[in-house]
């Protein structure tokens, strides 16, 4: 449904009273309720209101799911139609997608708390340009003839793998849901995707759009469930091909269980993040370094997997730089998520909330307070925290190893290049990481030695759909994003042929 896109906070309440949600699991193609007739209420945490009822899917929804992924492949009503083809019915999803911004961005706003501005303006666009960029690359793939010798020729081809399950988070449900999708239709498979719990409604109406744009049944089904009974389905199940999955690295850890003791299925797992920023005193500009400091802290209420949680200052502008930070915080002070004004919106919801409060309340008591800290309450919720800079703390305290996932910036001194990037390091992850510096040497140096899947020089958490996004150590493997990511949903496979 075509929504016109409102110029005022009581337009995007006026669109979100109107609008109508269907809450029903997506299977073979039908809107359809969990087999027990289950169902969870999806809750605004802005507000504390139910938006609607959402099926649980149980095991059997998502074998039925998996055997209407499976009937399809094998059918090749999609895997073995021609690319083109293929590439003209996602480019018509991403037509969709963009015709329908402002009901998808209002969708992640009420089901998650972001700003719906945000939503609108970058992460809807942001999901359509995926699936547009991978439709464009689709036809665009070659196969390979290797070397070999006199009398035989071999080809290599790239083969879709079948059914993939996609496991996705709350934190960004269309965007993220986009990364994996795209690339897995792109080659012919089709998909079982369980999106998080809290967040499942744009990704439902995007199996609405799928098959508006001539997706065949079946070949795109959403199954909204409880991880531990739906997630821990698709990891066992032996008919799932591949899963790919983003969250925390506990449940990552959990699939790769579930992956021995079903079919060996293969992973491709992007999990937690602890990331750093570093910023040397010879950083050209300051202020800027601040801005993109607490952009990259702050910025979707700090529920970012690569957040650059961790800033890690030369003592020589410590004290400049932490007020700098301070003073650009001012533009992510969260308010109504409805209100285009607002900075950030509320967390995830209350008990998330509660979560980070406690760690915030914990580091309060054991460090510093620079700035912030204050849980606020908005239109009847208390899920807003204000962003929160933190210093002063205990080098082994859990704040500066765990990963928080909200608004909150840790500050660290260090006196060396070389102690910089020992503390950079000193987590389990390797996500992301970013640096400041107006040395090109030390930018090579630095880069170099940071442990991480994409190290960002003047800037932070840079990402882009050309270029791969993953992480090393305890972040997990698999790369989202770029050519690269086809990788994930296709084998390669050789056909020799003897002449002779």
């Amino acid at each position: 449904m075509l929504i016109m896109a409102p110029g005022n906070t009581d337009s995007w309440h006026d669109l979100a009273a109107a609008l109508a949600i269907d809450g029903r699991a997506v299977i073979d193609g039908e809107r359809t309720n969990a087999t027990n007739g289950r169902t969870v209420a999806d809750v605004n945490p802005a507000t504390g209101n139910t938006i609607t009822e959402v099926a649980s899917v149980n095991a059997d929804d998502i074998d039925r799911a998996v055997r209407a992924a499976r009937a399809a492949f094998d059918g090749g009503r999609w895997s073995r139609i021609a690319a083109g083809e293929r590439k003209a019915v996602l480019l018509r999803l991403a037509d969709l997608m963009e015709e329908n911004a402002d009901e998808l961005a209002l969708l992640d706003s009420l089901d998650m708390g972001k700003p719906v501005a945000e939503a609108r303006n970058a992460d809807v666009p942001g999901a359509a340009d995926t699936f547009r960029w991978y439709a464009e690359a689709i036809d665009k793939l070659t196969d390979e003839i290797p070397s070999t010798d006199p009398g035989s020729t071999a080809l290599v081809t790239r083969e879709a793998l079948g059914v993939v399950g996609a496991i996705t988070p709350w934190n960004y449900p269309l965007e993220i849901a986009s990364w994996k999708l795209a690339p897995a239709l792109v080659m012919g498979n089709s998909v079982v995707h369980k999106p998080a719990t809290g967040s499942p409604l744009s990704v439902l109406r995007l199996a609405d759009l799928a098959r508006q744009a001539g997706l065949p049944a079946g070949v795109l089904n959403v199954v909204p469930g409880p991880g531990g009974e739906a997630g821990e389905a698709m990891g066992m199940h032996p008919d799932i091909d591949v899963l790919t999955f983003t969250g925390s690295t506990e449940v990552a850890k959990t699939l790769l269980g579930y992956s021995g003791k079903s079919n060996m299925k293969r992973l491709s797992l992007e999990a937690g993040g602890k990331s750093a920023n570093v910023v040397f005193a010879d950083t050209d500009d300051l202020k800027v370094a601040a801005d993109m400091a607490a952009a990259g802290a702050f910025y979707n209420q700090g529920e970012v997997c690569s957040a650059n949680c961790r800033v890690l200052v030369e003592r020589a502008v410590h004290d400049e730089f932490v007020r700098l930070v301070a003073e650009a915080s001012v533009a992510y002070l969260p308010g109504d998520p409805l209100d285009e004004t607002s900075g950030t919106g509320s967390l995830v919801s209350k008990s998330h909330a509660d979560d980070v409060w406690s760690a915030i309340e914990k580091a309060k008591a054991d460090g510093e307070l620079f700035h912030g800290g204050e849980r606020r309450t908005i239109n009847g919720s208390d899920a807003f925290i204000t962003p929160t800079i933190i210093g002063n703390l205990p080098s082994d305290h859990a704040v500066l190893r765990d990963e928080i996932f909200g608004p909150l910036l840790t500050v660290e001194a260090f006196d060396s290049e070389e102690e910089a990037v020992r503390i950079a390091n000193g987590t389990p992850y390797g996500l992301a990481a970013s640096l400041w510096t107006g040395s090109l040497a030390r930018a090579h140096r630095v880069a170099g030695a940071l442990v991480a899947g994409t190290v960002s020089v003047n800037t932070v958490d840079a990402l882009g759909v050309t270029t791969p996004f993953g992480g090393f150590k305890q972040s997990g493997f698999g790369r989202d994003l770029s050519l690269h990511a086809i990788d994930t949903y296709s084998a390669l496979k050789t056909t020799w042929i003897q002449f002779g």
